[in-house]
């Protein structure tokens, strides 16, 4: 929970040798980049890794990732050397990962890739990651929980143990035997857009090149050459420290500047205004803006093209409205009224969505932490690539679990009001009433992972009118099509053990409505009592860790 923000970037070049390796531990708010056009242009004889933490008896048991958070790896290639390192420790490269972390643009070869520490005593727990746009080895999934990898290519994948999803990915395996592997397999992506990466051209000048959206694609985006998309010159930047001020930056933006987030906290009095369409807003380092004075930390107007990437967005102990929003809210009667948000709609460009990649949020954990929402997406034609939007369930503020409930408030992680949105890689957990509000027609989410929250205090703090407990996904009632791939929603009411919470999932009955592979889990206290929508056995502690699927809703 510290202030401390690094980013290592490498130029173009190989570093390590066969006898001396490279071999890099990850830490917290770590980014590790290559500066290359291309993931080969930067090349690491050794590897990148994260082990397990050792939490008891002096760091020799209780072993996990559970909270190994906030670490980004991207645009390299890892020829996999061990030397030196142990018998188990030389099996793989390994990621044992969990929340707010991305592998993004590699080319892993010369070994195989573990996404758990199975050479830490264990158990060796670890709940989650995201991969993108990387060519990779054989990969050890193990005690992940859930995994979107997304247009990429694999020579294979072992293990899983819930939601593990495929995205346009060359080498996926097949869904057909779901839940035995739990494994769900999309042919191709419906629209993604690569993140944002800096680079350095022939001459050393500094370039952010920025990836065009593509449509029903499979696959890494650099196979044939450099990414599709523009590149512009760091000199188009405004390029800011922490101690920069919201006015500053956004004079710099008015100018017709982008934004470039050198690693770090800021702390945001007034709302980061993005006005201008095709806009870029990348951090580096896990740069983290904290709302202060209860304000929202970046507004981006109704307008196409903007792209917020590698942004960590932190509430304050003034309570926001929202952290981050995206267009302006519109009536919904006028909605229903004109079949799409009108406002939005005149300026929403399907082929070129504004977007948010390893976008960050997190309420609470450091300090005392307050919004309403975190996150608030009102336009249409959105695209949300890999988000972790986090009410803290732990931090270092000395509370016990009925002074967190009363005291870090956060009653919605993401509210999706405009139409044509699309998640790649939805994580929101232990918000105070629905966890994910989807209201605007035509969204598409691929892997969606929530954990209520561990601490309501009593079953009359957690209590939706006269229904017990908010879902963990709420469709809008009005919603004609929807269509969720590969979703969980998981219990763990430590505080109180007897709360029920009525359903996971709830949605209107339409067939147009669609969830595909939705689970719910027990993960040891509380009751979730249905899947979805009164349909599916209860998620109890008679079966702690198993969960309740359903292959489809409704069914076929």
């Amino acid at each position: 929970m510290g202030t401390a923000r690094h980013a290592y970037l490498f130029k173009p070049g190989t570093y390590g040798t066969p006898e001396q390796p490279l071999q890099i531990k990850v830490g917290y708010y770590t980014e590790i980049a290559g500066l290359g056009a291309s993931p080969t242009d930067v090349v690491i004889n050794g590897k990148v890794e994260v082990y397990n933490r050792c939490l008891a008896d002096n760091g020799t048991s209780n072993c996990l990732a559970l909270v190994n958070f906030w670490r980004t790896l991207s645009n390299l290639s890892i020829k996999v050397n061990a030397a030196g390192q142990d018998g188990c420790r030389a099996s793989a490269n390994i990621w044992a990962v969990s929340q707010a972390v991305s592998m993004r643009r590699l080319d892993v070869s010369g070994g195989a890739l573990s996404l758990m520490d199975y050479c830490t005593a264990g158990p060796q727990y670890a709940s989650g990651g995201f991969i993108a746009d990387s060519r990779l080895p054989s990969v050890t999934n193990g005690s992940q929980q859930q995994w979107l990898t997304r247009n990429s290519e694999i020579a294979g994948w072992s293990n899983g143990v819930w939601n593990q999803v495929f995205s346009g990915v060359v080498g996926a395996p097949e869904e057909s035997a779901f839940p035995n592997p739990p494994y769900t397999t999309l042919d191709t992506t419906p629209i993604s857009r690569e993140k944002p990466y800096l680079y350095t051209d022939e001459r050393g000048r500094y370039h952010v090149r920025v990836p065009a959206a593509r449509r029903d694609t499979r696959g890494v985006s650099w196979a044939g050459g450099l990414t599709p998309g523009r590149s512009l010159p760091l000199s188009a930047f405004h390029v800011a420290r922490p101690s920069d001020s919201a006015q500053v930056i956004n004079a710099q933006l008015a100018r017709g500047k982008h934004l470039l987030l050198t690693p770090g906290v800021y702390d945001i009095a007034r709302s980061i205004e993005v006005r201008r369409p095709d806009t870029v807003v990348l951090g580096l380092g896990h740069a983290t803006l904290t709302a202060v004075r209860g304000s929202t930390p970046i507004d981006v107007a109704d307008v196409p093209g903007v792209v917020i990437a590698g942004v960590t967005v932190d509430a304050g102990t003034e309570q926001s409205r929202v952290l981050l929003r995206v267009g302006r809210k519109h009536d919904r009667h006028q909605h229903d009224q004109h079949h799409g948000s009108p406002h939005g709609r005149r300026h929403a460009a399907p082929d070129n969505p504004t977007t948010l990649s390893d976008v960050y949020f997190r309420v609470g954990g450091p300090h005392v932490g307050k919004t309403d929402v975190a996150l608030e997406v009102n336009s249409d034609h959105v695209l949300i690539d890999h988000t972790w939007v986090w009410r803290a369930d732990h931090g270092i503020e000395g509370f016990t679990d009925t002074q967190r409930w009363n005291t870090n408030l956060g009653r919605n992680g993401a509210v999706i009001n405009g139409d044509h949105v699309t998640a790649t890689g939805l994580f929101v957990e232990h918000f105070q009433q629905y966890n994910t509000i989807w209201n605007g027609e035509d969204g598409t989410t691929i892997l969606y992972q929530n954990e209520l929250p561990y601490d309501p205090p009593t079953q009359a703090d957690w209590m939706n009118g006269a229904v017990e407990g908010w879902a963990g996904y709420k469709v809008g009632d009005h919603v004609r099509r929807h269509r969720l791939y590969a979703g969980g929603v998981y219990v763990f009411n430590q505080n109180n053990p007897q709360i029920h919470t009525e359903n996971g999932f709830e949605v209107p009955r339409r067939p147009g409505v669609r969830l595909r592979h939705i689970m719910t889990v027990n993960l040891s206290a509380g009751t979730i009592d249905h899947v979805v929508n009164g349909v599916g056995e209860a998620a109890d502690t008679t079966r702690v860790g198993a969960p309740v699927y359903l292959t489809d809703y409704p069914a076929p």
